[in-house]
């Protein structure tokens, strides 16, 4: 049977050596450059003016909010901060979630809310113009370019207009529910432009409606608890640098996290002592960062157990 084994040999071969769908033979590198096209940008300046705002008070306060609260269940934390702080402010999230956006907006008082504008991926949220338009009218979004490209408007021009910002450092929705690194761009814009940074920790959000989910999951027919929690405001103190001042911002994100875990007590304890838990999570196993994620941030009343997102 020599010749058989032969005979698969070289079918092997040849499956190695064969030109499967249609790559080119050159390499990249040998490849001519080529400048990339420039990608279109949508503009959202108009979803700043009187009309816009208008429209967007009736469709959040009519449509989204009665729409979102009858599917989750929300519970917020630390408002009254910003009964003693001036805006604009600077609302610095982790990003676990699509609800995140909705869950920090439905949450603040409606005087607040109004004058919120949150930056968004013009990557995913600007590369069509319905997808544009409906996420700048329902949640006041601005196109970020995570490339480093030219936009329509900057933070720094929407601040300068008094407007308060919603900015998720970390650039992307979490895989496993667990935070990443943060990014500079929060600190940078409380260094430059003078304005507060607030902390705020969501919690709940990946358990409702993960990475990749269209709508959020219930149990039971049970609605999903979440939990925002905001924290006390964070400037830069007299001569830190933006590198500096950013992780202070990345560790109160995690004092929050962990407050809603446990107690207020046991937090600040934690923090004082420099032992706060990291907010990327343990080094393990994916499956098991995931399923780490998944419990729901309070125990169902009714069964006394946690709700994971498995049950679904």
């Amino acid at each position: 049977m020599g010749f058989v084994r032969e005979g698969v040999d070289d079918v092997r071969r040849t499956a190695r050596g064969w030109r499967w769908g249609r790559r080119s033979q050159v390499p990249r590198s040998a490849e001519p450059s080529t400048v990339p096209a420039r990608a279109q940008v949508f503009g959202s300046d108009w979803a700043r003016r009187r009309p816009a705002v208008a429209a967007r008070e009736v469709a959040q306060k009519v449509g989204l909010a009665p729409v979102f609260r009858s599917q989750v269940r929300t519970r917020v934390e630390g408002l009254d901060v910003l009964a003693r702080t001036p805006g604009p402010v600077i609302f610095v999230a982790n990003h676990a979630s699509h609800l995140d956006t909705p869950l920090l907006l439905l949450s603040l008082p409606d005087e607040w809310r109004r004058r919120t504008a949150v930056a968004a991926a013009a990557d995913y949220f600007f590369d069509t113009w319905w997808r544009a338009v409906g996420s700048s009218l329902l949640f006041n979004t601005f196109p970020i370019d995570r490339r480093g490209g030219s936009m329509s408007a900057t933070p720094g021009e929407v601040l300068a207009d008094g407007w308060s910002l919603v900015i998720f450092p970390e650039g992307t929705r979490s895989k496993d529910g667990w935070a990443s690194t943060f990014r500079m761009g929060a600190a940078y814009l409380s260094h430059t432009h003078d304005v507060p940074v607030v902390p705020v920790a969501h919690r709940g959000t990946f358990a409702a409606m993960p990475r990749g989910a269209g709508w959020p999951g219930k149990d039971a027919g049970a609605r999903r608890p979440l939990t925002v929690r905001f924290g006390e405001p964070l400037r830069a103190a007299e001569g830190e640098s933006v590198r500096e001042f950013a992780p202070r911002i990345r560790e109160a994100v995690a004092a929050l996290l962990d407050e809603d875990e446990t107690t207020w007590w046991e937090a600040q304890q934690r923090r004082a002592a420099g032992a706060t838990p990291d907010p990327s999570g343990p080094d393990v196993a994916t499956w098991r960062r995931v399923w780490a994620q998944t419990e729901s941030p309070v125990v169902e009343p009714l069964t006394g157990r946690r709700v994971r997102v498995w049950r679904r």
